[in-house]
């Protein structure tokens, strides 16, 4: 039997389960002030796994861990092992901040990272980029750690890529159209089902992996908005991201505990109505009559 899934954190006391998922960033390639790139924290029996590292990440840890998620440390210190959805600039922005900042913060652990092709490429070129900094703080007067910067990159395909005493991870393909490796994943814990969607346009398979699950945190873009603007083209939209209705559709065939919305396509566009309601969810409730949220920095479910 499912446990009774918790309100955001502005809505609910915290709640006694085991497994919290943690929205360290929210938004998207728009430089919203208010939005840090994605970063979504499944934090089990106090022990975090990240997906993706868009701008802000770690900033947006300590201020979790400032709102009472400690599990993270501060600094993101507690920050070990991460998952990549694929690798647009949004979802990868912050990777020197994750690899570095722990570190100084205190971090000892290599960090493992689990993303698609590409990502042990990237991570060898981010080390090099910043190699005068990894030997000052080495050899120093400080002298850090010489394990804490490190990081073991490893490439996945679609099945069970991470499994530990907490938590079982799937990745399943996402369609984002040019960025052929892209992945969605599915966290299996003792008390929780959680997927986090990334940039993808609808797919079976995240229908398939998403029925009855607790938490389904996806993507999607307003209908009026993609009736209203040029760009991005409607082409675009179609190929690489979700819209509400589309979203909806995807909700009812799997019915999840909640449906957390993020990585919300604004265009330019404010995304409240005139009585101050999310367009967003508004357009999903239409359609859809189960628990629709608009996920916030920071917000806790």
């Amino acid at each position: 039997m499912k446990t009774p899934m918790p309100s955001a954190a502005h809505d609910a006391e915290p709640t006694r389960s085991s497994t919290r998922v943690v929205m360290l960033g929210t938004g998207n390639p728009r430089p919203d002030p208010e939005r840090s790139g994605p970063a979504t924290a499944i934090v089990v029996n106090d022990t975090p796994y990240l997906v993706d590292f868009g701008p802000g990440v770690i900033r947006r840890a300590s201020a979790a861990y400032r709102n009472g998620v400690t599990a993270l440390g501060y600094g993101g210190v507690n920050i070990n092992t991460v998952f990549l959805t694929h690798l647009h600039s949004d979802h990868t922005a912050g990777y020197p901040d994750l690899i570095f900042t722990p570190w100084v913060m205190g971090r000892h652990e290599p960090l493992a990272v689990y993303g698609p092709k590409g990502i042990a490429a990237m991570t060898e070129h981010v080390l090099a980029a910043w190699q005068v900094d990894i030997v000052a703080r080495t050899n120093g007067l400080n002298r850090h750690n010489p394990t804490g910067y490190k990081v073991a990159a490893h490439e996945i395909s679609s099945g069970i890529i991470f499994r530990d005493d907490n938590v079982t991870v799937t990745a399943f393909p996402a369609h984002h159209e040019e960025m052929t490796d892209s992945f969605s994943f599915r966290f299996d814990t003792a008390d929780r089902i959680i997927v986090i969607s990334g940039d993808t346009a609808p797919t079976q398979a995240l229908i398939d992996q998403s029925r009855g699950c607790d938490v389904l945190v996806h993507e999607a873009y307003s209908t009026m908005a993609y009736r209203n603007s040029t760009r991005p083209t409607p082409e675009f939209r179609r190929r690489h991201h979700t819209s509400s209705a589309e979203l909806a559709a995807i909700a009812n065939a799997v019915r999840p505990g909640i449906l957390v919305t993020y990585h919300r396509s604004t265009v330019g566009e404010e995304m409240a109505n005139a009585n101050g309601c999310d367009v967003l969810v508004d357009e999903i409730r239409q359609a859809y009559d189960g628990r629709v949220v608009a996920a916030n920095d920071l917000d806790v479910f």
